[in-house]
């Protein structure tokens, strides 16, 4: 854990359906904080009506719009900031959201975070969930259009430690029909099993690809 080092920006240089599961096993770098993430969703700009960038650049999703290997962090309904790591090129505004996490160094700071925003009973808790896993790592509305991909920039995304994972693919979790179309957005992607993952975490589903993540 002591060596993780900042993923280059050719790693998120992908379309969001190919970057999502190659983030599973990866670690997201907070500061004191470090989570392996589990769960993912994609989403891919002005084709999916489920993206923010759906109706185009607006200034909330500027930072979709711009340059792979940053963070787009935005507040929902008010009430806690999600995370989202840009994908692709410039000219189609994808995205991954972080949606769980195993907290794999400094739970004590996280569970310290957490409690301070509501319960935590058990640490499979403490990064299952967008809303969760921001205030676990510390991250808010205010690191919106960080470079992930700046090694002084305080958080980063460090590759896996040991082989990829198992991924499974389904549909994604709480958007309106048309955006969870089984036949053709099949976008949200985690590891089957693993108990921090904040939807379904059986094998119910469509395996990733060829089983396991795209390197």
């Amino acid at each position: 854990m002591n060596n993780l080092i900042p993923l280059p920006r050719s790693f998120f240089q992908r379309p969001a359906r190919e970057l999502g599961p190659r983030l599973l096993g990866c670690h997201l770098v907070a500061g004191e904080v470090v989570i392996r993430i589990t769960e993912v969703e994609a989403y891919e700009g002005h084709t999916d009506p489920g993206s923010h960038a759906y109706g185009g650049p607006t200034r909330r999703n500027a930072t979709m719009f711009g340059e792979a290997g940053h963070l787009y962090v935005y507040r929902h309904m008010g009430l806690h900031s999600c995370c989202n790591i840009v994908a692709s090129t410039l000219e189609h505004a994808n995205g991954c959201l972080v949606r769980a996490g195993e907290v794999v160094r400094g739970a004590g700071v996280a569970r310290a975070r957490r409690n301070a925003a509501g319960v935590t009973r058990r640490d499979t808790d403490l990064a299952q969930g967008p809303g969760r896993m921001t205030v676990a790592l510390g991250i808010s509305w205010l690191d919106d259009g960080l470079d992930l991909c700046d090694p002084d920039s305080g958080i980063f995304v460090a590759d896996r430690i040991g082989p990829a994972p198992e991924t499974v693919a389904g549909p994604r979790i709480g958007l309106r029909p048309e955006a969870t179309d089984p036949e053709h957005l099949w976008l949200r992607f985690h590891i089957p099993g693993d108990p921090t993952v904040s939807g379904p975490r059986s094998l119910r589903g469509r395996p990733g690809p060829s089983g396991t993540p795209r390197g």
